[in-house]
């Protein structure tokens, strides 16, 4: 009986060990961020960001003025084989729109960016658009967004991104992708906001984790 017993768990541990997932870089939900103010691991690079509460909620808010361009670095310092994914919230007001985003590398890195007014999902790396793709965003709803930097052999590089409605199914292929020959530089990942529609953008979930294969 014992002999069986034994059996069964190591077959129970080799399967969970095969299905673990890694551990994450990072995790921010804001839960335990004190309102008002800005987590002392995030930097902000300029903007009002600030953690706000709703709903038993919390969640970094950038205000809906002024209409600039705005981000804050979070996570560690990497190069490579690295995701970040955020959920965002914003609203349209008439025929303005807000523009959000998640990047890596740093600021002059890439950057995975719904742009409203364009219909369009753009993928930039500084201020240079590397790639676009259709995509309708929903006012007022939560939109999650996922950005990973990945070596595929020596001296080339894949940076995919997607994008989906939180509560529905992620994607199972990349919403956009380009190939990279240029050795990305170290940074850290960010979140980026224009609240071109006067209204608040609102961040949350923030995580950072190893890359996927695919």
């Amino acid at each position: 009986m014992m002999r069986l017993y034994l059996t069964f768990w190591a077959v129970g541990l080799g399967a969970t060990c095969a299905t673990a997932q890694p551990r994450p870089l990072y995790e921010n939900d804001f839960e335990k961020a004190e309102t008002g103010k800005v987590p002392a691991d995030m930097l902000v690079l300029d903007g009002g960001f600030a953690v706000r509460q709703e709903g038993g909620n919390k969640f970094l808010e950038l205000p809906g003025a002024p209409l600039e361009s705005f981000g804050v670095l979070f996570g560690p310092t990497e190069k490579e084989g690295v995701s970040v994914t955020a959920r965002v919230h914003g609203t349209g007001k008439g025929r303005r729109f807000p523009t959000f985003g998640v990047g890596l590398n740093g600021t002059g890195g890439y950057r995975l960016q719904v742009s409203p007014g364009k219909k369009l999902l753009e993928l930039y790396k500084g201020d240079d658009v590397r790639r676009t793709a259709p995509f309708e965003w929903s006012s007022d709803k939560w939109t999650q967004l996922r950005l990973q930097v990945r070596k595929v052999k020596e001296g080339e590089w894949k940076i995919e991104g997607r994008v989906w409605v939180h509560g529905s199914p992620e994607p199972k292929d990349w919403t956009i992708a380009v190939d990279e020959k240029v050795e990305p530089r170290p940074g850290r990942a960010a979140l980026y906001g224009s609240p071109f529609a006067g209204t608040p953008i609102r961040f949350d979930d923030l995580l950072v984790a190893p890359a996927a294969e695919r």
